[in-house]
């Protein structure tokens, strides 16, 4: 029994241990979505006028440029796939994958080849451990990406887009990742970035219902196209890190929270089973000692 109620405390010490990190983990987590949250509404200004721009442009029928040219029956396709860098935050990176296969398997099926971009390093693992080739990958900045980052990748895939399939290039580039909806909701989606497909606001907020204001293009539309097509493509990746990152960080606030309400109901069981031990071995030295001194007096009485 004493053996049982060291045991006891001995694990109520390590979960009162773990209870402490995922506390902290859960407050850390809820300070970085405050900054997330407030990095992606900063963007969200440039991000409107940016695309009322090419909206404007794309009005233009005569203009054509490659990043807007559509392929009927597409050979080669890329997916960048936004994941996280580290683990304890729920079902994100996995509901990510999940819908990443889902895309895989339906490109493949309409007999394509797909290239895999990876951000973030759970995936990158989930596909090494399957030993599934990988393209290019990008780490270390998941829950706090930069718009030098956005431009790293952009860049890259702007390269694969362009060249020649007979080169390796790719017709079509899709992006997986998580939008983040609330602190409760985050929605795996799966769409296409390029040949582009212009939005009138960025994913998950409602159209501007303001028209497109007239513009004079200097030098000509063709050039300013030419020039705002690449930093377009480049804010909608940029965004999708921004919302990716905010997902996350909600995600891991919400599993730790979990993870501290069942460490604290762990250790309220294993309280009960340490008294009810406690009280058992107390029982059994009581029993023990009265039943020695019957003995003895039983042995006195004898004599």
């Amino acid at each position: 029994m004493a053996s049982s109620l060291r045991e006891l405390r001995e694990r109520r010490r390590s979960v009162s241990t773990t209870k402490k990190i995922t506390r902290a983990m859960e407050l850390i987590a809820a300070s970085r979505i405050i900054k997330a949250q407030q990095a992606a509404r900063a963007a969200d200004p440039y991000t409107r006028e940016l695309t009322k721009a090419v909206s404007a442009l794309a009005d233009v029928n005569d203009l054509e440029h490659p990043l807007l040219r559509d392929v009927e029956e597409p050979r080669r396709s890329a997916m960048l796939i936004i994941t996280s860098d580290r683990g304890l935050a729920g079902a994100y990176s996995s509901n990510v994958i999940k819908a990443a296969e889902q895309l895989h398997a339906k490109l493949v099926g309409e007999g394509q080849e797909v290239v895999q971009y990876i951000a973030g390093q759970k995936g990158v693992a989930y596909f090494d451990f399957r030993q599934r080739p990988i393209e290019e990958s990008w780490t270390g900045f998941s829950d706090r990406p930069t718009a030098a980052n956005a431009k790293e990748i952009a860049d890259v895939l702007l390269e694969k887009f362009l060249a020649p399939v007979e080169e390796g290039g790719v017709e079509q580039l899709h992006i997986v990742s998580t939008r983040f909806v609330s602190m409760l909701t985050q929605t795996a989606t799966a769409r296409r970035l390029l040949p582009l497909v212009v939005e009138d606001a960025p994913v998950g907020e409602e159209p501007d219902s303001e028209l497109n204001p007239f513009y004079d293009f200097e030098p000509n539309a063709q050039e300013v196209l030419d020039a705002l097509l690449p930093m377009f493509v480049t804010n909608r990746i940029y965004t999708a890190l921004l919302q990716a990152a905010a997902s996350e960080l909600a995600s891991r606030q919400r599993a730790m929270k979990s993870a501290t309400d069942n460490a604290q109901a762990l250790i309220e069981q294993l309280t009960r089973e340490a008294n009810q031990a406690r009280q058992a071995e107390i029982t059994q030295e009581i029993t023990e000692i009265v039943g020695g001194a019957s003995a003895l007096a039983e042995t006195a009485g004898n004599e």
